[in-house]
């Protein structure tokens, strides 16, 4: 992307996902982790088929379980905004596989790759968007960094050990070029984020990085870490990002050509599922 994604002409969310107006006064308090949770029966039948599939790969590593289940997706169409909540609007805990944007794509996958059956799903779902098992807009990941910082941890950020280009800055997260905030009711969150510019991921870089490795698409925009993320995956073909894009051409989940993608963008994050 080599412009603002669309969800974020907005705000940034966890999930991509788009919030309202931003004229509450104050945000809702989190929910417990029992909250009821409804599935559509699309969902429910595709959450069936991929949990089975988990169960049937015990044995394979990290990578290979994120891209088994990451392609089961492909094709699934793009929709902006997929979350529900923010400082006007109680959160609730969205499951829906028919449609997704790039970071609720993400959640799905890092919350399949531990789950057995559906209980098991939606807790590791929960973990994986909401710090401390509590669902609320105030402990949503709203930033892709927040896997690497927030618990529970979901992945370990190692965008400095991949290259000695790596460059390294301080961002106060949520702030905006105007001083305002791009999610009224958050607190911003001053953050050390560290990217590889584009032009340094090369065929040496490409040797280090590992299929089911977790791809954020840097930003030189105040405020923001990424603008965009995806999987990285290494095909016959050569390696892709797998990623629900916004593009025109697109509008779904796909595998990009990962060095096509990287060079129209500033840099990489790079996140290591643990």
């Amino acid at each position: 992307m080599s412009k603002v994604a669309p969800w974020l002409l907005m705000v940034v969310l966890a999930g991509c996902a788009g919030t309202p107006d931003g004229g509450a006064s104050s945000p809702h308090p989190a929910q417990p982790a029992e909250t009821q949770v409804n599935i559509d029966d699309i969902t429910s039948a595709r959450l069936q088929r991929l949990l089975a599939q988990r169960k049937s790969m015990p044995a394979l590593d990290d990578g290979a379980v994120i891209e088994r289940l990451s392609r089961q997706f492909l094709d699934v169409p793009y929709v902006a905004d997929r979350l529900i909540g923010d400082a006007a609007t109680p959160e609730r805990l969205v499951i829906d596989f028919r449609g997704l944007d790039c970071f609720t794509y993400l959640d799905y996958v890092e919350a399949l790759r531990h789950a057995d059956d559906q209980a098991q799903f939606v807790r590791q779902l929960i973990a994986t968007r909401y710090r401390n098992g509590e669902i609320g807009f105030l402990t949503r990941k709203h930033f892709f960094s927040d896997w690497a910082y927030q618990p529970a941890v979901r992945a370990d950020d190692i965008t400095t050990d991949l290259s000695p280009h790596a460059i390294t800055l301080s961002k106060v997260l949520n702030r905006n070029a105007d001083g305002g905030q791009y999610l009224p009711g958050l607190p911003n969150a001053t953050r050390r984020i560290s990217y590889i510019p584009s032009e340094y991921v090369d065929a040496r870089l490409l040797s280090r990085l590992r299929t089911g490795d977790y791809i954020g698409i840097y930003t030189n925009l105040e405020g923001l870490d990424v603008t965009h993320v995806g999987i990285y995956i290494m095909t016959p073909a050569g390696p892709v990002l797998r990623n629900a894009s916004s593009r025109k051409e697109n509008r779904k989940v796909v595998d990009s050509p990962f060095i096509d993608y990287i060079s129209s963008a500033p840099g990489i994050v790079v996140l290591r599922p643990r």
